[in-house]
């Protein structure tokens, strides 16, 4: 599959499977362990099979997914609002993980999206590094520019593992972003019916 237009790895050298879990072993001697003793043996292994996982977003292109749409939906142009999405990504600043819940809304024009596509919108963008606060936005972009929707709103409220393990330790403390476009943007009377329907689903 394709990598998609905003991730440039076009100058990256290729990183092999055993560089990286060379990589990885190195770093559990720099921690203080034995990477040959019998419980780490295979860790390094492991390790790269769960970041294939973790970050397969980079490998995966949003706009392909949305590539197929419907338009016998007999006229329908309210908002279309898909709740508790959830969010498991990691911080580029520490690789800890994010762990939340995304809330997407769109507006469409003549066709919409099959339900399961904005999920998965979601899921591509969630397993690269980030900061909620472009996640938020590339969703709310993508879904913009991929639908020709008339208005699109995404809100992902979540914990940062950076801030509750380590440095300030603030285990309740959550973070909440939002991104309005269009008719959501524009028109206040969408954005408070959204909120309204979201404010629901952390109820």
């Amino acid at each position: 599959m394709k990598l998609v237009k905003d991730t440039n790895t076009d100058n990256i050298k290729k990183i092999s499977d055993k560089e990286a879990e060379d990589a990885f072993k190195t770093i559990l001697a720099w921690m203080g362990e034995d990477p040959n003793r019998e419980g780490l043996l295979e860790t390094p292994k492991r390790v790269v099979k769960a970041f294939k996982e973790y970050f397969k977003g980079y490998k995966e292109d949003p706009h392909q997914i949305l590539d197929k749409t419907f338009g016998d939906v007999d006229g329908y142009d309210d908002m279309v609002v898909q709740k508790n999405i959830s969010v498991q990504s990691h911080c580029e600043h520490h690789m800890a993980p994010i762990i939340g819940k995304a809330h997407v809304a769109y507006i469409p024009k003549d066709r919409v999206v099959g339900l399961s596509k904005l999920a998965r919108v979601v899921e591509v963008f969630s397993k690269r590094l980030q900061t909620q606060e472009r996640l938020t936005m590339q969703i709310a972009n993508t879904l913009m520019e991929s639908l020709d929707a008339k208005g699109v709103a995404v809100t992902i409220d979540s914990t940062h593992q950076c801030m509750t393990m380590r440095g300030i330790k603030k285990e309740q403390a959550t973070t909440v972003t939002n991104y309005y476009l269009g008719q959501f943007k524009d028109d206040l009377s969408y954005q408070n019916r959204y909120l309204r329907f979201i404010s629901i689903a952390k109820d």
